[in-house]
């Protein structure tokens, strides 16, 4: 969420390298979201609404990015799938990006995928090529962070725009954070240095209910990025998913004393504001 100075790698990645393209569709004003595992992702909210909208969307396969110079595997390790046939598959933790349509004039462009270990500055490089490759007109950068939050109310939203007429336009508060960043803050700020237009938009979660995943806080951005987007996507089951949330939420704050104070106690300092 935060601007901080980037500059580049002193000893650059050859990034066109690290990105395999799968197809190499020519798009029309491509809008690019991106969301990341790991800090940026409380209650996997982010990666669930970006993966929500590309099973909505139907989207189609793009492009990865070679996760070997930027991950340190004994920390986040690969995984071993077996297939219907009994062969067997790696799977790496990596950015994939995936394409579909908004609408005829519009296409939308996602990239989930883990935030990296090594060469953050050689990471954003090789994204700011493809941005420049598929033409990409802007950029959503989606995140989630834990916060003092009343479990049952409506999920606060915040973030910054390189226009800020759109958080107006989006009923979103500007955030003042100032301090320890995610790529995802990283990357907003090279994009928005190379002159991109940058939305970033944050899902405040309770920091006390430490379940994952967590569909409010999904709905919650969802629901911005629809707007953000002026698409309409089904919102139903995830709308009920996040009932059914907040129902066994609930009962796990009446269950516990302790637990149940603390929410009282925030709910006489949001009533008192």
């Amino acid at each position: 969420m935060q601007r901080a100075s980037v500059t580049r790698s002193c000893q650059p990645l050859d990034v066109a390298d690290l990105i395999h393209m799968h197809v190499e569709p020519v798009l029309q004003k491509p809008v690019l979201v991106l969301a990341f595992a790991g800090w940026n992702d409380a209650g996997d909210s982010a990666t669930g609404a970006l993966g929500y909208f590309d099973a909505t969307l139907h989207t189609a396969s793009l492009a990865e990015v070679d996760p070997d110079p930027f991950f340190d595997f004994t920390v986040r390790r690969p995984e071993v799938i077996r297939r219907d046939d009994g062969s067997r598959r790696v799977l790496w933790p990596t950015t994939s990006f995936r394409f579909g349509s908004l609408d005829a004039r519009r296409e939308i462009v996602t990239g989930v995928g883990v935030e990296p270990h090594l060469h953050w500055r050689g990471f954003t490089d090789t994204l700011l090529e493809l941005v420049q490759v598929l033409g990409v007109e802007s950029i959503v950068l989606l995140g989630a962070y834990q916060a003092d939050v009343v479990y049952s109310q409506p999920v606060p939203i915040t973030g910054f725009a390189s226009d800020e007429s759109v958080l107006r336009r989006l009923d979103v508060e500007p955030s003042e954070y100032q301090g320890p960043t995610g790529i995802v803050g990283v990357l907003g700020s090279r994009f928005e240095g190379e002159g991109l237009p940058v939305v970033s938009l944050w899902a405040g979660l309770p920091h006390y209910i430490g379940v994952s995943p967590n569909p409010r806080g999904t709905l919650a951005l969802v629901q911005k990025l629809s707007a953000y987007l002026d698409v309409q996507v089904e919102e139903e089951p995830l709308r009920k998913r996040a009932a059914e949330f907040e129902e066994q939420i609930s009962k796990l704050v009446a269950s516990d004393p302790e637990l149940s104070e603390y929410v009282r106690q925030l709910k006489r300092r949001d009533f008192a504001r």
